[in-house]
């Protein structure tokens, strides 16, 4: 098990993480969200020590993670960090090597893993001439490439058009299936949701909210609403109690109310306000959470 435990780094006057605390377990997935310069990528780099925080542990196993640890771990940094004029094969391969795979499993495994992301006929191209997206999938192989254990990917579904994004969704459902640990952060909150049992949110340096997506769901103090109406809502909205949010989409009006909003008198209204052509109720969306936890 990964645990990162009461960390704190400041760079100069910003505080980066304060007091950031979560862990993910071997075979599970973790979604790590947070917006724009809440401390993600620190506390993912702290894990590999290339960010010495001034405060707290990161233990795997209840251990100190030792450089013996990290060459077990697999990391897709955001930040690409692939030599440009180096054939694809070739990197895989040497990189394989420098985590302390024999040539001939290096190389056994950087073909294993251009076939698994259909780059194998773009083997002995450089990396520079590939694609972002396909830059994407060499650099997620890298981290693949000696099997790790722990799995660390800051924005790994960045640029990926929908079919790359779906390949990779497996390959991460895979890895946690065999025992391999993951976590990764993403701002498309909806990939959050469809692959991730658990999810921890940062902000500010601290984690917010930490928890299964179904637990965080099912106890969260609002719910979700959607409306199409024949007619003008707005009246029938006026008359709801607890509202938070509201956002418009053509006809569809989504709407984030208290939870203990009583809904039963609101649904004659809306029957009785015009042709009702669709209507939801639902535990809020990882987004609807996201939202709550960092305004």
């Amino acid at each position: 098990m990964l645990a990162i435990q009461d960390l704190h780094k400041t760079f100069g006057n910003v505080v980066a993480l304060d007091g950031c605390t979560f862990g993910v377990e071997r075979g599970r997935m973790l979604g790590f969200l947070g917006p724009n310069g809440a401390g993600k990528t620190t506390a993912m780099r702290s894990i590999f020590g290339l960010i010495h925080h001034e405060k707290g542990s990161v233990t795997w196993d209840d251990n100190e993670i030792t450089i013996n640890e990290r060459r077990r771990f697999g990391y897709m940094p955001e930040e690409r960090g692939l030599y440009p004029k180096m054939k694809a094969h070739d990197q895989l391969t040497y990189l394989g090597r420098l985590r302390g795979m024999s040539a001939s499993d290096a190389s056994k495994s950087a073909d294993n893993w251009l076939e698994r992301f259909d780059l194998a006929d773009r083997r002995t191209d450089p990396v520079e001439a590939l694609s972002h997206g396909n830059q994407q999938r060499v650099q997620l192989a890298a981290a693949l490439i000696h099997d790790p254990e722990l799995l660390v990917l800051d924005e790994p579904f960045s640029g990926l058009d929908p079919i790359a994004a779906e390949t990779m969704g497996d390959i991460l459902r895979e890895q946690a299936a065999k025992g391999t640990a993951v976590v990764f952060s993403s701002h498309q909150l909806d990939v959050v949701e469809d692959l991730c049992e658990d999810v921890a949110i940062i902000n500010r340096g601290s984690i917010v909210v930490e928890g299964t997506v179904k637990q965080l769901k099912d106890a969260a103090p609002i719910r979700h609403i959607e409306l199409d109406i024949d007619g003008d809502p707005e009246p029938l909205l006026a008359s709801l109690d607890g509202i938070r949010h509201t956002t418009v989409n053509g006809s569809m009006h989504t709407v984030i109310i208290d939870a203990d909003t009583d809904m039963r008198g609101f649904l004659a209204r809306a029957q009785n306000a015009g042709r009702l052509r669709h209507f939801t109720y639902t535990t809020p969306s990882l987004s609807d959470l996201f939202r709550e936890a960092v305004q």
